[in-house]
């Protein structure tokens, strides 16, 4: 079996290797990374505007950034089960943040939209997010601040592009 993504002669055959070693490193920094970013979520949510769980948010973002859209459609975007997709939709609807219109291609479906208060619980929560990670990065040179959005930018294209670790592929 062999881990789709990974050169043929980076492979767990080759434990010695400086991409295995490198990528452990990053997987430690990685895991150190969530949860911290795990604990000011906590601290942030206990004092944030809207008290929104972590999929809701992201549901709310992607109406908010991609424009209205199916629920299927939210799914694919955030590899997520259709179900769970319309379990938080519903929460948003209940609460203001989004509200369902008929789909202007097919009147018989509908897509869901961010309402102005969602919006505004988005841009409150970018708001709050953007000046924490501002007093991170404070004392950080713009070279620096820069090669990191940069480094994530292709490290968060190059995981969106990659078949799951666990996919198999065919000898």
């Amino acid at each position: 079996m062999t881990i789709v993504g990974l050169d043929p002669e980076v492979s767990a055959a080759s434990p010695g290797s400086a991409v295995l070693d490198d990528a452990d490193r990053l997987g430690t920094q990685l895991v150190r990374f969530m949860r911290a970013l795990s604990r000011a979520k906590t601290q942030m949510s206990k004092h944030g505007p809207d008290g929104l769980d972590r999929l809701a948010y992201a549901v709310l973002f992607c109406l908010v950034q991609e424009g209205p859209q199916r629920t299927g459609k939210i799914a694919e975007l955030l590899h997520a089960e259709t179900s769970t997709i319309s379990r938080q939709t519903r929460s948003l609807v209940t609460h203001g943040m989004v509200e369902r219109r008929a789909d202007p291609v097919d009147g018989r479906a509908c897509v869901l939209a961010a309402t102005e208060e969602g919006v505004r619980v988005f841009e409150e929560n970018r708001r709050q997010r953007n000046l924490w990670l501002a007093g991170i990065l404070a004392d950080w040179p713009a070279t620096e601040r820069s090669d990191l959005i940069t480094l994530l930018d292709r490290l968060n294209a190059d995981i969106e592009t990659t078949p799951s670790l666990c996919t198999a592929e065919p000898k």
